[in-house]
């Protein structure tokens, strides 16, 4: 195990041939490094003013150090070298995100780098923006960290892969790469969601969707046991994962790896099959013990009876009752009546108790020429959700015809709204919230998601993802659900979908008193934000196709090559759900992050171009056949 220290005085002399050989380890004539001793000497006296730190193995080795020079809001990280024999060990990802957290205890909110050549990979995949570089200096004091701690992802990369091809005129002369980085606190939010400390992630979602009877999964629950890999993003940081399938081992590594995370403990395979992940804990006392009397919350996908049980808290089913997306319409009615959201329009609801109710209401609607939403009291991710134009009503010999193709149960009729004329424009829109146990609204953000056909693909969260002309609606009225919600009694996350019309307005559409994809997404970035810089934009997918079922080897091996291309773009790839890699039909679901929304595209499209290539591995050439 590899900690971090400060440096002491008496180590001056070995730190400084450290800095030369990890200098040399590029190529470096002696000429040149001769001129570079002056710049990169460190002097006892510098030690403590330069606030270096130094990357030690147990055995007390130092493999690597780090300074952080300057004093807040701007900083510079003066050094950052990697013993040679450590290259590929992560320590120079160690010291960087050491000082991006000294960084932000220190009050430091711009932090400039000046890399050598050899390493703008690195800080690329760090997470560092490539800026303006300022005055040239005649040789490299900042770092030559190693550029395999690029993308440590499964530590399958060389100094090669990793690295940028440098500049030979810029190698010749020391010319310098500047970077920049903005070291981030964890959000507020995110604190108030855990306390700003570890969790255990309890992924019981098949659990929450059984209680509402949710047609649209299987006995088997099969769906939900994919989704509850979300698990592992729960929080910014968890201490253990309770899992109902089991998930690959080298899944579990590379988040870990991906987000910065260590001592994550894994029980999985606790239900292969139905709803009852959480009874399936307290059916093992010791582990019971061990998730609750760690003084760790614990936070669920959404609360469930059995949940409530495990915790000691108390089982308030009522909490629940605007899940109902019946009862969600109901709520928007009452805050819109007291005015204040001018940007806010809702759709006319009718609750049908009847088939034939159902089909009177459908079938008048179509005769005046009008689309129609067809809801399910209850469903995730758009499932039980059917828009219906006239000209289906129509091709199908009418409104009855259409309803037997329709999941039994009570059916909502909800007028139709007309979206942007451009197809490109924001449609889809969600305000992420939650009520702390004593009532506080925390407002965490909007995001944009993707919905095609009804139904939710992934979303976007971060600087500049939702539309400024929706935003402010959006949090406006995100809170003042959340406030109605804390009056009614519940305690948890909660989020509030929203359409846009063509006139440039809002229509909410329903709530989840739940954890979401967005939610997700919003945990991820302010994780990385803390790790790698603020301003993060993430994306979460929820299913990207392979080309081919994978066993875990393989799929490990996608996965750590996904992230390395990824890092190379300066992009940040997780695989979110990787269990359904093993379906029939394969895919993934995934979480790509950057701080730009075009690398944030590209890393998107890499991925998806990357797992729906997997399937040419077994396609063996045709000259190649006996």
């Amino acid at each position: 195990m590899v900690k971090v220290r400060a440096a002491r005085a008496a180590e001056a002399e070995a730190l400084t041939g450290l800095v030369m050989r990890s200098k040399a380890h590029w190529g470096y004539d002696a000429a040149f490094l001769a001129a570079c001793v002056p710049d990169l000497r460190i002097r006892p006296d510098e030690v403590t003013a330069r606030r270096i730190v130094v990357a030690e193995d147990r055995q007390g080795t130092v493999l690597g150090l780090a300074s952080l020079e300057g004093a807040g809001p701007l900083a510079t990280l003066g050094l950052l070298f990697v013993e040679p024999s450590a290259i590929g060990q992560g320590v120079g990802r160690l010291l960087y995100q050491d000082a991006l957290r000294r960084a932000v205890e220190q009050g430091v909110r711009r932090l400039v780098i000046d890399s050598d050549p050899h390493a703008a990979g690195f800080y690329r995949a760090m997470g560092a923006i490539a800026a303006p570089a300022g005055p040239i200096a005649a040789v490299s004091t900042a770092d030559t960290a190693d550029a395999t701690d690029a993308t440590d992802a499964a530590d399958v990369a060389d100094v090669a892969d990793v690295a940028d091809a440098p500049d030979a005129a810029a190698v010749l002369d020391g010319r310098l790469v500047r970077f920049e980085a903005a070291p981030a606190p964890l959000a507020d939010w995110a604190r108030a969601w855990t306390g700003g400390g570890r969790a255990v992630h309890v992924g019981n979602v098949a659990e929450f969707n059984a209680q509402f009877g949710d047609s649209s999964l299987d006995r088997e629950q099969a769906a939900a046991h994919h989704y509850s890999c979300l698990a592992a993003f729960y929080s910014p940081c968890p201490s253990a994962l309770v899992l109902p399938r089991a998930v690959p081992a080298g899944w579990t590594d590379l988040v870990c790896r991906q987000l910065g995370w260590t001592g994550v403990e894994v029980y999985d395979g606790l239900v292969e099959r139905g709803p009852g992940l959480v009874d399936a804990v307290r059916a093992r006392p010791a582990l019971a013990r061990r998730l609750t009397g760690a003084g760790e919350p614990l936070v669920p996908w959404g609360l469930t009876r059995p949940f409530a049980l495990l915790t000691g808290r108390p089982w308030r089913p009522g909490e629940l009752r605007h899940e109902s997306k019946a009862a969600a319409h109901g709520l928007f009615e009452r805050i819109l009546a007291e005015g204040g959201h001018p940007q806010i329009v809702l759709p006319a609801q009718a609750r049908a108790a009847t088939r034939w109710a159902a089909a009177r209401l459908l079938a008048a609607r179509a005769r005046a020429g009008k689309s129609t939403v067809l809801k399910s009291e209850h469903g995730v991710g758009g499932s039980g959700t059917t828009v219906v134009t006239a000209g289906q009503v129509r091709a199908a010999g009418g409104a009855r015809s259409v309803l037997r193709r329709l999941p039994r149960g009570a059916l909502l009729v909800e007028e139709f709204v007309e979206g942007p004329p451009d197809p490109d424009a924001a449609r889809d829109l969600t305000y992420d919230g939650f009520v702390d146990a004593e009532g506080g609204v925390h407002e965490v953000g909007a995001a944009l998601m993707d919905v095609t056909a009804g139904a939710y693909r992934g979303a976007t969260v971060g600087p500049g993802a939702v539309p400024d002309w929706a935003e402010k609606p959006v949090l406006a009225f995100g809170a003042a659900v959340g406030r109605e919600l804390a009056a009614s009694g519940y305690r948890g996350w909660f989020d509030v979908d929203f359409v846009a019309d063509a006139a440039g307005r809002l229509a909410p559409t329903e709530t989840n008193l739940r954890l979401t994809g967005p939610s997700v997404a919003f945990m991820v970035a302010a994780r990385l934000d803390a790790l790698r810089g603020a301003g993060h934009l993430v994306r979460i997918a929820d299913r990207v196709e392979l080309g081919a079922r994978l066993p875990e080897a393989q799929l490990d091996e996608l996965c750590a090559d996904l992230a390395r291309a990824c890092a190379d773009l300066g992009a940040v790839f997780v695989p979110a759900i990787p269990t359904g890699a093993f379906d029939p039909a394969p895919w993934l679901g995934v979480l790509v992050a950057a701080h730009s929304p075009e690398v944030l595209d590209a890393a998107e499209t890499l991925v998806r171009s990357g797992a729906a290539a997997v399937g040419a591995m077994f396609d063996a050439p045709a000259s190649a056949a006996p």
